[in-house]
């Protein structure tokens, strides 16, 4: 059973959260991707992040990610398939597939790898110098 939860007053009622409410939404959105590909999200330190996932019968070509503004989309397609062959049962999914994911403040994309049908996107939190705590030096009155 699906249950639709409903935003709306959290736009009438607050300013500045409507970005906040809009992730709401699409996290609850994201369930409709279903379950392909499977995918894990590894946290590797405090800073670092990997997403990895899984897609067998993918190459490098078949494969698109883009990154924008606090947003990672992976896409997949694959070429259409020779309609020569006859499966007798076909358990391997090889139909294309989009998968978004939404990224906090900071993180940013650095690389991605393709190895033994995983791929490996992997981020990394750069906090800005000004968003760091900073000593402030207590000076004696004159």
């Amino acid at each position: 059973m699906r249950m639709h939860v409903d935003f709306s007053p959290l736009y009438r009622s607050s300013i500045g959260f409507d970005r906040l409410a809009s992730q709401l939404e699409s996290a609850s959105d994201s369930n409709s991707q279903g379950g392909y590909p499977p995918y894990n999200i590894e946290l590797l330190d405090e800073n670092s992040y990997r997403i990895t996932m899984a897609v067998a019968g993918f190459s490098r070509t078949d494969l698109d990610i883009q990154s924008h503004a606090n947003a990672l989309l992976i896409k997949g397609n694959k070429p259409a398939e020779r309609e020569d062959r006859q499966f007798l049962y076909q358990g391997i999914a090889e139909r294309g597939f989009e998968r978004r994911f939404q990224l906090a403040d900071h993180v940013k994309v650095t690389g991605a790898t393709l190895e033994n049908g995983l791929l490996h996107v992997d981020l990394v939190r750069e906090i800005p110098e000004a968003m760091k705590p900073r000593n402030i030096e207590i000076q004696s009155g004159a």
